[in-house]
Order: structure tokens, then C-alpha cells, then sequence
């Protein structure tokens, strides 16, 4: 049977005036930034209007660590709000941007998939409403104030060999990671080397997403540190005196962006932060206006649960002061039995041995969900025409174990239709469910312990080795005065270890930390393990090679 592609089913779809889905949350025209007919911004002020109207129920959507076979967490978020809506609630969903680099690179795109899908799909995944580019003109002008500052005398005495700030570009270009600009004499600058980040991965894309504000937005702005001078102290954006203007470029990005489902339940798209380097969560003021406008909201952490889901309790929520109600950890048969060491051509056949390799990878996430974090839990296993009865079986006594649920999930095929046994079990959970919220570590412990709780509690790590320069960067960064923000771990998304080859639940291995660097406008550090890129390359075969556009402007192959 021929099924059609992602994108052939979300230009089949019915979509409403963007007007219509902001009439069904109640937002008044004073508040809607249309972008054309289907997409639209909405002002922050309405935060304001909305501040003492209860918030709803917070949803986390998280999975286990990622496979070639796929999860499929944007697809399952997408499908859970729109079986809460079926169910008569009023739901909202809060996802990431997706961003080119990825979309052009490995992805294809990412808005969901089959029938639990976001619309427009191709605005999404492209362009969308600018944001992204806002971004990376707001980090390349204080990149530019820089270089200038330091061309017009240096007043800060800055230190060229040690400029932390890069450029960056939407775009995965490893032919950029490693560059030396200001070549030519005098007149074109001072020759330093430099380098470029993908835009998701800029401290710019953490403070918009975590900005409460814009006044806040401005005030982070202020503190990021670009360079340090010749005595070893930092120096700032806002020495620079770059805060304002850099805020002014990013006035309209920090409004959040409204679109729809393929069932119309309203969805905010707005931050598309790497959970790698910039904390992996949606923005802040996105999700608070889903809460004061649902009933339900459901939203998402980048990758699995280790990464995205940390930092979304560990940091955003420290931030913010949001907690959520329930959380899901999305799983396949076929990616379990990937993580027990099967081949992706051979995923199709029934392995329950592969399956009780792999199973433990998805039981660590729910010990670290509902033991660590102590928050409810479910696990939703998204159904293949290829899963056995025994397969399925198996890993629901596995997850039972640990007295947690398994919805099965059939949202790619069905929709909203497909997911109403896991939207009942998170009801049931937000009812029921015991909710001990609490953070993996206290913030006001050393850099090194932080690092610590997350690698032993988090990982099942045995322990931490400071390589590198990493014990001179912790020194430092304590001396200057941020031992107490909280830890952006940037580890290989593919592994609970820092080696991506140990994949299920890997056994007596300990975390290396090579470097340490602080995002103090984001008010995080960074702690880097691995081969950890800031700027990802293409593959042989890059996704956009399949991607065209006919003479009618339409638009193939994301998908």
C-alpha cells in the first residue's frame, strides 16, 4: 500500500483563516499579528491581560534517546493535543522552530508526521515568521560591535585570543566552524581566528527562549559575555553597549507564533533551541500564553529524556517557575530493538531478545522521570503495522514494573483519533497521579557537583573526569561569579553515556568533561563531553537533495 508522504498530506488538508483558531483561545484582533492567511504572531502584552487567569495543566512530551528508526515526539505531542480536543477539552500544544540546517541536512523537515501534523508544513520548516534570521541578525550585529570596538582602539582592552563570541548562520556548513577573518591590513579589521555556530545553537536563541520579558529579554542581553580582556575579565554585550539595539531586532521575534493542526487545535511554534548547547526547550512566553489560553497544554523537549527533559525541569522550569502536571516518554518497538543492537533493514522482524537489550533504555528515562524528577509518568509506544502482540506485550510488563502505564499510540496513521487511550492515561495521571516535583540537584553547589548529580543521577554514570581545560574553565567561571547557575550538559543525544556507540543502557562508563564555558546572558553553563559539535555538517546525502519547487511555487520532498 502506498502511503502518502508527509507533506502530500498536509497540502491535502483543510486549513482555517488563522483569525478563526485565534477567535477559538479568545484573542482579540488588538493582540494578532497576522503573517499572511495561515500563520500569525501574538503580542506578549496579552500576558499582561491574562496574569491573573489560572494557568492550565502542563503536558511534558520527552522520549528516549534518539535512533535511526525514530520516536516520533513532535508527532505524538501533535497527536495528544488533538485527541484532548476530540475529548472536549481545550487544548493548546507548545512546540520548537524547526531549523533549516536540519531540515536541509538530515531532517527534511519537522512539524510532526502523517496525520499529526502542524500546517502550513512548508512555511513552518522554512521561513516561517523570521525569527530564526532575527536571531542570527541579532547575534552577528553584537559579533560586528565587537570587531569594531576592538578596530577602533580597543578601549576594553580585549584579548583577541580570547573573543568567545562567533557569528553564526542558519545553516549546517562545516566548512565554517574554523575561520580567520580581518585578513587584508589595517582598513578590514584585526586578522584573529573566529568561528561560525549554527543559529539554534547561539546563546541569543537560549535568551529568547528563556526571557520572560522584554524588558528581561534586554537585561540577559546585557550579560552575555563576548570576550575577555588582557587581565582575564570578562567583557560584556552591554559594555558594548549593544543591548538595545540587539533588542530592537528581536522586538517582533519574541512574540509568539500561532498556527494550527491538521485538526485545528491551536498550536504555538516559537524557540528552536538545540537541547545539546542552548537547552532544547521551547520559549518561555510561548508556553505561559498556552497556559493561560488551555485548558491542557501540551508541549516538548529536544531530544530524549536525558537531555531535553533535564533542561527543561532543570532550567526552564527554574527560570519560569512552571512545573509540569504530567509527562509522556515516547518509544517504538523498532527503536528498542535498535537500542538492543539490530540493524535498521532487519527493525521489521519480531526480536524479543533485541527488545530485552534494548527495554532498559526506555526504563532508565522512567526511573529519571518519575524517581529523579518525581513527576507521573506514562510511556506511549507509537504503534508499526510490523510490532507483535509478544513485543508489545513485553514492554508494557517491563514499564509495569516500575508502576507506570503504556498507551498505545496510533497518531501517525489515525491522528487525534489514534492517540485517545494516551490523552485518558494523562488525564487519568493529572488526576491522580502523584506529583513530587522536584530538580535533580541544588543550584547553589559547585559547578563540578552539579555537573556530578546530572552524569550519576541522570546518565547511571559512575563518575565525572574533568579533562582538558575543563578545571581551569570551572575555576574561572566560579572566580567570576557564576557558580550558582545551573548546568546546560552538551552530550551526544544518542547515548546516556557521552560515547554514542554505547547505546541501551550502558554500564560502568564515567562522563568526560573537556570544556567548560558560561552563557551568562542565558544564565547557564556549559559543560562540553565528546566530539560535541556547535556547528553540525551535511551528510553524503543531504535532505536537500530531495527538495524542489514546481512552477506553481509548490513545494515537494520535505518529507
Amino acid at each position: 500500500m502506498q502511503h502518502k508522504s508527509d507533506i502530500e498530506i498536509a497540502q491535502q488538508a483543510t486549513i482555517f483563516p488563522i483569525t478563526e483558531i485565534a477567535e477559538k483561545l479568545g484573542i482579540s484582533d488588538n493582540y494578532l499579528d497576522s503573517y499572511g492567511k495561515y500563520k500569525a504572531k501574538v503580542d506578549y502584552n496579552l500576558l499582561q491581560e491574562y496574569k491573573d487567569k489560572p494557568d492550565g495543566k502542563l503536558i511534558l512530551v520527552t522520549a528516549i534517546n534518539p535512533t535511526p528508526a525514530g520516536e516520533g515526539k513532535t508527532t505524538t505531542s501533535v497527536g495528544l493535543g488533538d485527541a484532548l480536543s476530540r475529548l472536549g477539552h481545550k487544548a493548546v500544544i507548545a512546540l520548537r522552530e524547526p531549523s533549516l540546517g536540519p531540515v536541509f541536512g538530515v531532517k527534511g523537515g519537522a512539524a510532526g508526521g502523517g496525520y499529526a501534523q502542524v500546517i502550513p508544513m512548508e512555511d513552518i520548516n522554512l521561513h516561517f515568521t523570521g525569527d530564526i534570521h532575527a536571531i542570527g541578525a541579532a547575534n552577528n550585529l553584537i559579533a560586528a560591535m565587537l570587531d569594531n570596538s576592538i578596530h577602533q582602539g580597543n578601549p576594553f582592552d580585549i584579548d583577541v585570543r580570547r573573543v568567545t563570541w562567533k557569528r553564526c548562520i542558519d545553516m549546517n556548513d562545516r566548512q565554517l566552524r574554523f575561520v580567520v577573518n580581518g585578513l587584508g591590513g589595517k582598513a578590514n579589521g584585526t586578522p584573529r581566528e573566529d568561528g561560525f555556530d549554527i543559529t539554534v545553537a547561539s546563546e541569543i536563541m537560549a535568551i529568547l527562549c528563556l526571557a520572560n520579558d522584554l524588558d528581561d529579554l534586554k537585561d540577559r542581553l546585557k550579560r552575555i559575555i563576548v570576550a575577555y580582556n588582557r587581565a582575564g575579565e570578562p567583557v560584556t554585550a552591554g559594555q558594548l553597549k549593544a543591548e538595545g539595539a540587539v533588542a530592537a531586532l528581536l522586538k517582533d521575534a519574541l512574540k509568539p507564533n500561532l498556527v494550527q493542526t491538521l485538526e485545528q487545535t491551536p498550536t504555538f511554534i516559537h524557540g528552536g533551541p538545540f537541547a545539546n548547547i542552548a537547552h532544547g526547550c521551547n520559549s518561555v512566553m510561548a508556553t505561559k500564553m498556552a497556559l493561560k489560553l488551555g485548558d491542557y497544554v501540551v508541549t516538548e523537549a529536544g531530544f530524549g529524556a536525558d537531555l531535553g527533559a533535564e533542561k527543561f525541569i532543570d532550567i526552564k522550569c527554574r527560570y519560569s517557575g512552571l512545573q509540569p502536571d504530567a509527562v509522556v516518554i515516547v518509544a517504538t518497538v523498532r527503536a528498542l530493538k535498535s537500542h538492543g543492537g539490530v540493524a535498521k533493514a532487519d527493525l521489521n522482524q519480531e526480536n524479543l531478545e533485541a527488545l530485552a537489550k534494548g527495554v532498559p533504555n526506555l526504563l532508565k528515562h522512567v526511573e529519571n522521570v518519575t524517581q529523579n524528577f518525581g513527576l507521573p509518568a506514562v510511556v506511549a509506544l507509537n504503534r508499526f503495522p510490523t510490532d507483535t502482540e509478544a513485543e508489545l506485550d513485553f514492554i508494557q510488563a517491563e514499564c509495569k514494573k516500575l508502576g507506570v502505564n503504556v498507551a498505545l499510540s496510533e497518531v501517525w496513521a489515525q491522528g487525534g483519533a489514534g492517540g485517545i487511550e494516551l490523552a485518558k492515561e494523562v488525564l487519568k495521571l493529572i488526576e491522580n497521579g502523584e506529583n513530587n516535583f522536584r530538580f535533580a540537584y541544588d543550584v547553589n553547589t559547585g559547578i563540578k557537583d552539579k555537573i556530578q548529580a546530572i552524569a550519576t543521577k541522570i546518565y547511571g554514570a559512575d563518575g565525572v573526569d574533568f579533562i582538558g581545560s575543563s578545571n581551569q574553565d570551572i575555576e574561572n567561571i566560579e572566580r567570576i561569579g557564576y557558580r550558582d547557575l545551573p548546568v546546560c550538559m552538551a552530550k551526544t543525544q544518542y547515548s546516556l553515556s557521552d560515547d554514542s556507540k554505547k547505546i541501551g543502557r550502558p554500564k560502568n562508563f564515567r562522563i568526560s568533561i573537556r570544556s567548560v564555558r558560561v552563557s551568562a546572558g542565558a544564565g547557564f553553563v556549559v559543560a562540553l563531553t565528546g566530539d560535541i559539535m556547535t556547528m553540525p555538517g551535511l551528510p553524503k546525502v543531504p535532505a536537500a537533495e530531495n527538495i524542489d519547487v514546481d512552477s506553481t511555487g509548490r513545494i515537494s520532498g520535505l518529507f
